[in-house]
């Protein structure tokens, strides 16, 4: 089975993002045999969340370039870090960044992706205390908003600072969430633009 590296490396490009052009992703393009390649790896029902920068995480993304001082000289963890785009915006920023991504393939993404960055993201198994947590594009449907929403609220018990960048979706428990910023940003890298929310978790 041919490793993620491999496949992320040749058939993905590193492109700079239309809303943040110092950073830079791999992205895949028409030729990339994206949809090919998670077929043979037994995968063609996961959908690539790795592959794009999704509204909430440019969200993020573009709140940490505004708001550096949220994050610098401080420890921040990328909450379902997909890419590592909002952990690549916070080590910007100036933080000490770990990336928790359950999926093997997405944590492969985020350490070529550090390394086109030039930024340290320690990637990690299981989600870690930090002073800031940032969580983007994790509510995007009702199961996974159930098993998102307290794991965020265990961390901030445990002190953190929780983020959320999120484009309102259907799942994202508002109640529980305080809007702080709003910004118009491609949903996938691309396409047409859409508003999208940063939200701090409410103690």
């Amino acid at each position: 089975m041919r490793p993620p590296e491999d496949f992320i490396r040749s058939r993905l490009v590193p492109e700079p993002l239309p809303f943040r052009p110092d950073i830079k992703l791999y992205r895949p393009t028409p030729q990339s045999g994206l949809i090919a390649w998670l077929a043979e790896q037994g995968r063609a029902e996961d959908p690539p969340y790795w592959a794009y920068a999704w509204a909430g995480g440019a969200a993020l993304a573009l709140h940490l370039r505004d708001n550096p001082h949220l994050v610098a000289g401080r420890s921040a963890l990328d909450f379902g870090a997909g890419s590592g785009l909002v952990g690549i915006a916070a080590a910007r920023a100036g933080a000490i960044v770990a990336a928790f991504e359950p999926d093997p393939i997405g944590r492969a993404a985020i350490a070529l992706n550090a390394a086109a960055n030039g930024v340290t993201i320690e990637i990690v198994d299981v989600p870690m205390a930090a002073e800031i947590v940032l969580a983007g594009d994790v509510f995007y449907d009702k199961a996974v908003a159930g098993r998102t929403l307290p794991a965020l609220q265990a961390l901030a018990a445990k002190g953190a600072t929780v983020l959320v960048g999120d484009p309102f979706r259907r799942d994202l428990p508002q109640a529980a969430l305080t809007l702080l910023a709003e910004y118009e940003v491609p949903d996938m890298g691309g396409g047409a633009w859409l508003r999208a929310g940063i939200f701090a978790l409410r103690p």
